[in-house]
């Protein structure tokens, strides 16, 4: 194997793909990349056995080849190497020649047959979305995943396919965040599948474009090509919750309020609130809401704010993180609080705008 390019065209893939490659490893062959080089395309492979991430890029190759090599080192011989710099690698043996200007470095390897690669994913269906439906659906609900929970089917995301619609559900038992997308045109088998957080996450980094793109599902894996890079990535097997059911009805006691004054007395008022529960209580009227935080040293900080309600007087406590999330999340200049009584979830929505919605339980102050 030889071939050469750019120190940019080089790098572009390895930066690509370099986020699932994990510092300490079991096998060491995963904190490698897998190199090909095949009729002036280079693929460059990456995986932690849950995600993989295969990019793309031309160069100039004189003999083909594979090899695995340790992704973080060449990536950072490419990154402190020179721009402009014309690089050039060579396979001799069992190590891999790196030669950038006066630079030269030999790198240890391991064989290409050892690296694990995802194949055929066997897709059951393919949708055809465009990025930015996709990456808005991440967006507005990546931030409700659990993390390491026990019950490791909410530790992801649920992509849910029928009719013209794509829809994304994401909770972590005390909130949630649901987003839809319709597809004009479309007939989409019904299909649930739970997305991990590590692929959630990779996937909203890596979207950063126009243009369309096609989601393979399979029954153990997805499977989504953007431009130069394929992302597959195992599925978790379990049943998601009946997220439907936790989703309140409308409520008569509804507050209206403009959402940037809203988040930002929310904000000015959770300074002096409690650092581990972040408690904070909402007490609404006709009037206007009142917002309360109070934390162990006996500080206290309250905020009027002047909103549109119509209802009864109600006291509710919540964690203020789940309420910014979720008003950060919004569209619009205005957002709307539903909620039945103080024991209830509260629903939180653009006005007019059914394709999110957001569900904040309370707690206990």
């Amino acid at each position: 194997m030889k071939f050469n390019a750019a120190r940019e065209a080089l790098l572009k893939p390895l930066q690509a793909v370099i986020g699932v490659v994990e510092r300490r490893q079991t096998m060491p062959i995963l904190s490698n990349v897998l190199i090909i080089v095949k009729g002036g395309q280079l693929a460059v492979t990456a995986t932690d056995l849950e995600v993989e991430l295969v990019a793309q890029a031309e160069v100039d190759s004189e003999s083909d080849g594979e090899i695995t090599v340790s992704g973080r080192k060449l990536l950072d011989i490419c990154k402190a190497l020179p721009e402009g710099t014309r690089v050039d690698i060579s396979l001799s043996g069992e190590k891999l020649s790196v030669k950038g200007g006066r630079s030269k470095f030999n790198l240890a390897t391991l064989p290409a047959a050892e690296f694990p690669v995802v194949e055929d994913i066997k897709a059951g269906q393919t949708i055809g979305v465009s990025q930015e439906s996709l990456g808005r659906l991440i967006e507005k609900t990546h931030f409700s995943m659990a993390q390491q929970d026990v019950r490791y089917y909410l530790n992801g995301m649920l992509l849910e396919t029928g009719g013209s619609h794509l829809r994304a559900v994401a909770t972590d038992g005390h909130r949630l965040a649901l987003c839809q997308a319709d597809v004009a045109g479309a007939s989409f088998d019904e299909q649930q599948v739970i997305v991990p957080r590590k692929g959630v996450l990779e996937l909203q980094r890596l979207m950063d474009g126009d243009g369309d793109l096609n989601i393979e599902l399979g029954a153990n894996h997805i499977r989504i090509q953007l431009e130069g890079i394929r992302f597959t990535s195992k599925l978790i097997d379990g049943r998601f919750p009946e997220y439907e059911r936790v989703i309140p009805k409308e409520s008569s006691n509804e507050l209206k309020a403009d959402r940037s004054e809203f988040k930002n007395a929310l904000q000015r008022t959770a300074i002096l609130s409690n650092e581990k529960y972040r408690g904070i209580r909402l007490v609404i009227r006709d009037s206007g809401v009142i917002l309360q935080a109070h934390n162990p040293e006996q500080e206290e900080a309250e905020e009027e704010l002047a909103v549109e309600y119509s209802g009864e007087d109600i006291e509710i406590g919540f964690n203020v993180n789940y309420l910014l999330d979720a008003l950060g999340a919004v569209e619009g200049d205005d957002v709307t609080l539903s909620v039945q009584d103080s024991n209830s979830s509260c629903l939180i929505r653009q006005p007019g705008n059914d394709d999110c919605t957001f569900v904040v339980m309370p707690m206990r102050l």
